[in-house]
């Protein structure tokens, strides 16, 4: 089953009524241990997500059109990950511990490890949906979250997993690619505010996810084709990273972030005329990366 985002519907779908909180796509033809995920994809809403934001504020943490853009991946052999639901409810890309105390009815009974940016709002469960707009006018209590991570969270995670191990055990290797795309500015919940981002960030957690050539390759091949690349800056990748790699076994994850503005009206939340050029050039880059895994299994068989 796939879900298309196109234009955000009024009265998008509740998630609790989907056939999954989540879609696979499994390769058209021979398969390759390449797996795409894209956490953030999701806007159908939870019916028990009581949240007080606008829609519109919500919508600004959607990665609108990441799973459409990058729909070619099981035509070159890969499998494509995708959420139903959105960040704003749970958010697929944080670890499970990562929790904000403040937004909940009574303690946690485990330990915590909130990371910055969750202190400035943006944890696995969301304080805000922008600056000074908060995300509920009460606080949660542990059966809320505890659910949520239940039915979305760890359903997500473990197909991400599935799909990994298959790759792994087909061809001892796992080239993953963790899909987002960002505010074509930083506002002030991130640690860019207000400063123009490039149209591409390429992260491999400092190089501790993936071999550093692999991610040059891909930084490299995005900046020949006329995008500009940082890598590791502003971002350095979120968990989703951790939660399949590891370089010295040959399995590799890095994070893309693409640029907003290149593809759709970041106010409307509605694709542009730069979209089509953009999936072209991303489905060239399927295509390449397909090329450059059959090559690295080669030099290994």
């Amino acid at each position: 089953m796939t879900f298309e985002n196109n234009t955000p519907a009024p009265h998008a779908k509740p998630a609790d009524l989907l056939d999954a909180p989540f879609f696979v796509t499994e390769p058209a033809g021979a398969r390759l241990p390449i797996v795409f995920d894209s956490p953030h994809s999701g806007i159908a809403m939870p019916a028990d997500f009581d949240t007080i934001a606008s829609r519109e504020a919500l919508h600004t943490s959607w990665d609108a059109f990441v799973d459409e853009l990058w729909a070619a991946v099981p035509e070159h052999g890969g499998v494509l990950i995708g959420a139903h639901f959105p960040r704003a409810y749970i958010d697929a890309n944080r670890a499970v511990t990562d929790i904000d105390a403040q937004l909940l009815t009574e303690p946690w009974p485990t330990p915590l490890a909130p990371q910055k940016y969750t202190l400035r709002g943006m944890g696995l469960i969301r304080r805000d949906a922008l600056p000074g707009q908060p995300m509920y006018g009460r606080r949660l209590s542990i059966a809320e979250v505890q659910h949520r991570i239940d039915a979305y969270y760890r359903p997500y995670r473990a197909a991400l997993h599935d799909a990994a191990k298959r790759a792994v055990a087909q061809h001892g290797a796992l080239w993953h690619v963790d899909c987002h795309s960002m505010k074509s500015r930083g506002n002030e919940m991130n640690v860019d505010a207000g400063e123009a981002r490039p149209d591409f960030v390429i992260s491999d957690r400092l190089g501790t996810t993936a071999d550093p050539a692999f991610t040059q390759w891909a930084a490299q091949y995005f900046s020949a084709a006329g995008y500009t690349v940082q890598v590791n800056e502003p971002y350095q990748g979120g968990d989703l990273l951790t939660a399949v790699s590891n370089p010295a076994e040959r399995r590799h994850s890095i994070q893309i972030e693409l640029n907003r503005g290149l593809y759709m009206d970041e106010s409307r939340f509605v694709k542009h005329a730069g979209f089509a050029a953009l999936k072209n050039n991303l489905d060239a880059f399927v295509a390449a990366l397909a090329e450059y895994v059959r090559a690295q299994l080669a030099t290994s068989a």
